[in-house]
Parts: C-alpha cells; structure tokens; sequence
C-alpha cells in the first residue's frame, strides 16, 4: 500500500471533526455510544483531535 500524498492527508483530516482536546474527543464518542470503539489522536495536520476506529 503506497504512502498518501499531503493533499490525501489534508483531505482525510479536513472531513473529520476536530476537537479542542482529547477529553473532547473521547467525551463525544461516550455520547454516541460508540466509546469502546474509538480512540483519540492528535493530528499533525491540524494540531487538533480526531477520533479513530479501533
């Protein structure tokens, strides 16, 4: 699998939500119940917060 480019970076991280902080991120995912299923992670991008599958 080949490495994505800057602007498929960019793009992935713009359809994303961003969030202030990691609380932030995780809080959101405990209200849509989705809580064991997800990670936050800082992303290098944007500085802020995203959530991820796990």
């Amino acid at each position: 699998m080949k490495k994505p480019t800057q602007d498929e970076r960019k793009h992935r991280c713009t359809r994303k939500r961003r969030y202030r902080t990691q609380g932030d991120a995780l809080d959101a995912a405990l209200l849509a119940g989705v809580e064991r299923q997800r990670q936050a992670y800082r992303c290098t991008l944007c500085g802020h917060w995203h959530l991820t599958s796990v």
